[in-house]
Formats: C-alpha cells, structure tokens, sequence
C-alpha cells in the first residue's frame, strides 16, 4: 500500500473510522521500529494533540498538519510494505484510542502530559530543552506547553 492511498482513502471515511488509520499511519511511519510500548506513546502525542485543539479537531488533521508528523513528511509515494509492522500499528492505534476514551483518571499513560518527540539521532528541534518526560526507544518525548503548530 502507498501512503498516498492511505491518506486518500482516510479523507473519504467517516472520521470515525477515518482516524484509526491516520493513527496507524502514523504509528508505522513513526515507529514501526520500536516496541509496542514505543508505538503508544507516539500514538498518545498525537491524541493528546487532538485533545489539546490547536493542531486540528480530529487526529487525521493533528497527523496531516503541516511538519508535524510522518504522514506530511514522507514521501507519498512511499510503500507501507511491512505487513506484521502495519497489523502491529493497527492493534496498538486501536487499543490506544480506546485508552484515550476513557475519563483521564482512568487512563493509563505512558507518556503523561507529552506533546512532542523526536529521534534525536536524525532531528535537533528547536524545543528540545523543554521537559522531558521520557526516552523510549529511539524517541524522547517532551512536555511542550508553549509551542503552537
């Protein structure tokens, strides 16, 4: 599958469905590569994000915006080819969200109040010296509360 289809067959569902597979697009492009532990957390920025407001009111605008997240900096003609690594970003978008629905009290964070990360092997953002909240794999995540998108 080609992102670009993925990303086209996202606009034409109900977001309902719709953000699933943005999550999960996400998830492979970000970090299919990491643990499932990693995988959640790069799936709770982006939810959080779309809790938060300012990066769009569903998570396939949060993913989408401009220079945020894979699906607008990979190549669209990029082929998702990893069949076990889309089903793995699959199972842990979908639990992921499910966790996101719950009141807050309830659900179970791995990287609370985390609204960026980075691979810091292959990026130097410029927010890098705010908080972080944890490593995980090859991903540090970080409490930025003054950035806009």
């Amino acid at each position: 599958m080609k992102l670009s289809f993925l990303m086209w067959l996202a606009s034409l569902l109900p977001q309902s469905a719709a953000d699933p597979l943005c999550l999960a697009t996400t998830v492979y492009l970000e970090a299919r590569d990491q643990s499932e532990l990693g995988q959640r957390a790069v799936a709770e920025v982006a939810l959080r994000r779309r809790e938060d407001g300012r990066w769009g009111e569903s998570v396939c605008e949060v993913v989408t915006a401009p220079k945020q997240f894979a699906p607008t900096l990979v190549n669209p003609n990029f082929r998702m080819g990893n069949l076990e690594a889309w089903q793995q970003a699959m199972d842990v978008a979908f639990k992921t969200q499910q966790n996101w629905e719950q009141p807050i009290a309830d659900r179970h964070e791995v990287v609370p109040g985390a609204s960026h990360f980075a691979a810091l092997r292959y990026a130097s953002p410029s927010w890098r010296h705010y908080p972080t909240v944890a490593t995980i794999g090859s991903h540090t995540f970080y409490r930025v509360d003054r950035l806009s998108p």
